[in-house]
């Protein structure tokens, strides 16, 4: 079945990892063989050919740069415009992939729904470019609002104010504080160009914050459940019936210890924990409960995001087994009208609104 994957951080394994996406996963894997400063190294489940053996035809790509302030203990740029310059190079990855033929940005309903007729055509996707939607996870990169315009016309679509602590527009995951006045700057920027807001890692007080500021299309790419794993990281059911108000779509994000209550990073294993694809959809079926409906659901993977088979479901080998989801979904009682809203219909609905 054709599928969206809302989450994914190609660039930045390209880039960071220095990972060939083009190759295949196996030999990826291999060439990692002994590596140890990466945690998921000799672990990876993204390649370009498993996104196409999995049907997965259109993702969320993101760029991603962090500036960290000198009392900042997390890793980072230390001033925006070196992470402005990152992001540049991570653009430049992906614009040698679209000319490879590997990848195709889409900007626009025009373009997607070109795309979609393009990859339905024919039953064999070997040599299909992905679709690729740009966004930016954290935005300390955008030096000024200037620099957003800049993003803008070179194809972002979605933007996460926040990543993991505190950010110069947002304080996201393990931090706390509300939105900054350059917060609120960026939001009603956003608005005026039309750029989604991803809710994904806003701490509490931002999220609230940006909700009351901002008036366009709001998703969130990666979330799970905090009524099911508390922690921080994951939107309460106040957030989650808020995001539903908006009409937001919630993808679900593989990360075992976002599955896994009291994961232990480097000890734990998705077999001892029995954290397996079914996991993951309890989450989704625990949003479906809140709204009444599978509206509001889909896929945002992170499947490449700094973890790999060490510490996600244990029934998933590589990307293409998101194709194992349809039937679990249908084993649970859920209808093929409602596994195809799961699988990518979710997400073209709300694009579609978005873009329109």
């Amino acid at each position: 079945m054709f599928t969206i994957d809302a989450h994914l951080d190609l660039s930045m394994n390209a880039m960071e990892w220095n990972r060939d996406l083009t190759r295949p996963l196996a030999e990826i894997n291999a060439r990692e063989h002994g590596m140890r400063d990466k945690p998921d190294r000799g672990n990876g489940t993204v390649s370009l050919p498993e996104l196409r053996k999995g049907n997965v035809g259109l993702v969320v790509a993101t760029q991603i740069a962090r500036f960290v302030a000198p009392d900042n203990p997390l890793p980072g740029w230390h001033s925006p415009q070196q992470a402005w310059a990152h992001t540049q190079a991570q653009l430049a990855w992906y614009r040698a992939m679209e000319k490879q033929g590997e990848l195709k940005q889409i900007r626009d309903w025009q373009d997607l729904e070109s795309h979609l007729t393009y990859w339905n055509a024919g039953e064999d996707k070997c040599q299909k470019a992905i679709g690729y939607i740009l966004s930016l996870e954290g935005a300390d990169s955008i030096v000024s609002l200037d620099y957003l315009e800049t993003a803008y016309d070179y194809g972002l679509r979605a933007l996460g104010p926040a990543h993991y602590g505190p950010g110069r527009y947002a304080y996201g995951t393990d931090s706390s504080a509300p939105l900054t006045q350059q917060g609120k700057d960026l939001l009603r920027k956003m608005d005026e160009l039309g750029i989604i807001l991803d809710a994904t890692h806003l701490c509490d007080l931002a999220f609230w914050d940006a909700l009351d500021h901002f008036q366009g299309p709001v998703w969130a790419s990666h979330n799970n459940c905090r009524a099911l794993v508390d922690h921080n990281r994951q939107f309460s059911d106040e957030m989650i019936k808020a995001l539903i108000a908006r009409g937001a779509v919630i993808g679900g994000v593989f990360d075992a210890w976002m599955l896994s209550p009291g994961w232990i990073r480097g000890e734990s294993t998705p077999k001892e924990r029995n954290v397996t694809l079914a996991t993951l959809l309890d989450h989704l079926d625990h949003i479906c409960q809140l709204a009444g409906n599978a509206n509001h659901i889909g896929i945002g993977s992170d499947l490449d995001g700094a973890f790999g088979k060490e510490q996600c479901p244990a029934d998933l080998e590589s990307i293409a087994d998101l194709q194992k989801i349809p039937d679990l979904l249908r084993a649970r009682g859920y209808s093929d009208e409602d596994v195809q809203k799961v699988m990518h219909g979710n997400w073209l609905r709300f694009l579609k609104k978005a873009w329109s």
